[in-house]
């Protein structure tokens, strides 16, 4: 290597040296299909990381089972700094909704960095919601909870367990929630009016409510109201209390990986949070970079959201399958 492209890879050499010496490249594994978040987001980070780091960083999606099987491959995967996960919050649910997963998602991982953060937006068919704002909503479940279906993109994702905390914070506890095979055709059966309710990220909402195709009730995991859609309060502002769902992204290792090489490598995820290309490129989708992170801070949030989404996940009686 170059003399340039050695200091370029300063910060991460305890990252850089073992695939550097075996002359292969670092594999991130996205366990989704292309083109949905998590791998547009992880490979916005994977091509800054190959410049900075003068490594080649190859995005290896191994989609399907919940995003269990590509998180499965790297908890398989030796802890030489050569294989990584990006994936999102669902990756705490592993084993409340794949039965005999054969990895824990805590113990046999080593926690890099959160990526980015986007909050989530309750939208209803404009007819079948029969309310206008949330506060109407609000009472319409309580008379009629069976009428108010609410679709996800799947068991155990977050805008799953944010669907199941407000239906009870709202005191209709009854309705229902039906799952699908992600964003999309869960999002479709609510423009068509087949389901009434949705929690869905605000990036796949905002062009269907802007077209009028779906209406907007709150925003979750907002501390503000987004610039986007300034017309839409906070679930907070809204009136419901105890919703505190937010959408994340991040980035694992093995179990065992070097503590050297985790630190490295979440100052560098840190940084390429802080490009303004990077923060512009996550705005566009609806996410604010994440840039404080570390291995130690991230292991924290992880046993905190354990015992919230467990809390959930126990009420609405989620069960492996």
């Amino acid at each position: 290597m170059h003399r340039r492209t050695l200091l370029a890879a300063g910060a991460l050499l305890p990252l850089a040296i073992p695939a550097l010496a075996q002359g292969r490249p670092v594999r991130l594994v996205v366990p989704a299909a292309p083109g949905g978040a998590i791998d547009v987001i992880g490979r916005l980070y994977a091509q800054r990381l190959a410049v900075r780091s003068g490594q080649n960083w190859v995005i290896e999606n191994r989609a399907g089972g919940n995003n269990t099987i590509g998180a499965a491959e790297v908890a398989r995967s030796a802890p030489d700094a050569q294989t990584f996960l990006v994936n999102a919050d669902i990756h705490l649910m592993g084993t409340r909704v794949v039965r005999n997963l054969s990895y824990d998602p805590v113990a046999d991982f080593t926690p890099i960095a959160r990526l980015a953060t986007a909050p989530l937006l309750v939208v209803g068919h404009p007819e079948q919601s029969r309310a206008r704002t949330m506060q109407e909503l609000a009472a319409a479940m309580r008379r009629d909870p069976r009428h108010y279906t609410f679709s996800t993109s799947g068991a155990g994702s977050m805008a799953h367990l944010a669907a199941e905390g407000l239906k009870r914070a709202v005191g209709a506890d009854d309705a229902v929630v039906a799952h699908y095979r992600g964003t999309a055709p869960a999002i479709n059966d609510v423009v068509a009016g087949n389901v009434a309710l949705m929690v869905a990220p605000l990036l796949s909402a905002q062009p269907l409510v802007q077209a009028g195709r779906l209406r907007a009730f709150a925003l979750i995991g907002a501390p503000a109201r987004s610039a986007a859609m300034p017309d839409v309060p906070t679930i907070a502002e809204a009136g419901v209390t105890g919703i505190d769902f937010l959408l994340w992204y991040a980035v694992w290792g093995p179990k065992g990986l070097p503590a050297a090489a985790a630190e490295a490598l979440a100052r560098q995820l840190n940084e390429i949070g802080q490009e303004a290309e990077i923060a512009r490129r996550l705005l566009e989708m609806g996410a604010d970079a994440f840039t404080t992170d570390t291995p130690a801070a991230f292991a924290a949030f992880i046993a905190q959201e354990n015992v919230k989404n467990g809390r959930i996940a126990d009420l609405a009686g989620i069960q492996p399958e």
